[in-house]
């Protein structure tokens, strides 16, 4: 796989050190138990996968070397390259402006941006109407383009499936900017439809079936569809494909539930179904799921807390909290100044948008049992000094200091 060059502000030679001995033990990516480091008063668990992924540092890598070959130039970004506030405030130091926040809310109008100017479109893509406004403005969409190539690989798969004929029911966040890219790149193809969750995806099949009327739908999934849209035949021939950070078991459920809906419905046969439901397991991200095996391996693992560092707004991220929070006490950070001391932590809440602290969360045991992980746009760097914070904490910054040595 190709190598990035990314700041070396984002790396840690101890987290390289790990993820390269564990990958040199487990080529095939087969063992998702965690790493141990074993400081005495606390032990880290460290998750097989976490991390930027492909998609991220090849981003960084184009977003960098813009500023670096542009000097003088004004250069801008449509929104949040990643969903990592250290990095977008790293480019925001260096100059990048950004032209929208990340629910597509304009903060600099188009109408300012000139032939002169650089535009960085983010590693999420983004919709054809932006890229033509863009392009009529006489900016070169391509050559400072960061889409990650596994939302390209979604984009190309509905691209294909639609010339056989199939609509697409998109899985993802309707507000995220994939989503929206995502949705802008199929519907220009054919009939789409976005679901949010295995719950609406019930509800799709109720319109499928008609046991819902066909009226009802304009209402509920309004601004979820396509224009032109017609829920009386447009879902009689479809496939999923997903905004690539959701759950993969979450999208697996919805396409399994609306291929059962279809087969029931049309009395199709394992031979005969994807004549009406196309089979598209391919979309679905690499760097997602092995992050999410991850912590479900590391889940297996008896401990006191996890604690899951990343940008607020990441859906990746968001998905990994969601998996810990089944087991045991989980805390979502987007930095090592969230942990105050050994009793209070300020950790957001990703059901209800909000920051809460926690007293006592170590539960004063000792050793303290830490399951750790990050999203993929997370650098290591900030999980080295998430483990810093807590060794120091814990007593333990000496014991840190000598496995930060014999890994390095």
């Amino acid at each position: 796989m190709k190598k990035f060059q990314v700041p070396n502000i984002y790396r840690s030679p101890l987290i390289t050190a790990i993820k390269n001995k564990r990958k040199e033990q487990d080529k095939l990516k087969k063992d998702f138990s965690p790493t141990l480091l074993d400081l005495g008063p606390v032990q880290f668990y460290l998750a097989r996968h976490f991390g930027f992924c492909y998609g991220v540092e090849n981003a960084i890598e184009i977003a960098f070397k813009t500023i670096e070959e542009n000097p003088g130039k004004r250069i801008f970004l449509l929104s949040e390259m990643i969903h990592n506030p250290q990095v977008n405030a790293t480019l925001i130091e260096k100059g990048v402006q950004f032209l929208q926040d990340t629910y597509g809310k304009q903060l600099i109008p188009f109408e300012e941006i000139t032939s002169d100017d650089v535009v960085i479109i983010p590693a999420f893509g983004t919709t054809l109407t932006i890229e033509k406004m863009l392009q009529e403005n006489g900016i070169s969409t391509e050559k400072y383009n960061t889409t990650c190539p596994f939302v390209e690989k979604v984009w190309n798969r509905s691209e294909q499936i639609a010339a056989k004929g199939y609509s697409i029911v998109l899985h993802g966040k309707p507000k995220h900017e994939e989503t929206r890219a995502t949705f802008s790149h199929a519907s220009v193809h054919t009939p789409a439809v976005i679901v949010n969750d295995l719950k609406q995806a019930v509800e799709l099949g109720k319109y499928i079936t008609g046991k819902k009327p066909a009226e009802e739908f304009y209402k509920e999934f309004e601004g979820m569809y396509s224009a032109g849209f017609d829920i009386t035949k447009d879902l009689q021939q479809f496939g999923v494909v997903n905004q690539t950070t959701q759950l993969a078991s979450d999208t697996q459920a919805i396409a399994s539930y609306l291929k059962q809906v279809v087969t029931e419905h049309y009395q199709l046969t394992d031979a005969t179904v994807e004549t009406r439901f196309a089979d598209t397991r391919d979309t679905l991200c690499y760097a997602t799921n092995d992050n999410q095996s991850a912590v479900t391996g590391m889940l297996e693992t008896e401990a006191d807390l996890a604690l899951i560092v990343g940008g607020y707004n990441s859906s990746n991220t968001t998905h990994l909290v969601e998996l810990c929070e089944t087991k045991l006490p989980t805390y979502f950070i987007n930095s090592p100044d969230k942990i105050l001391s050994a009793t209070e932590i300020i950790h957001f809440n990703f059901h209800d948008k909000k920051e809460y602290v926690t007293k006592d969360y170590l539960h004063q045991k000792e050793p303290v049992k830490i399951l750790l992980s990050s999203g993929a746009s997370c650098p290591d760097s900030l999980v080295e000094a998430v483990m810093h914070k807590l060794a120091d904490i814990c007593n333990a910054g000496t014991a840190f200091q000598q496995q930060i040595n014999a890994y390095t």
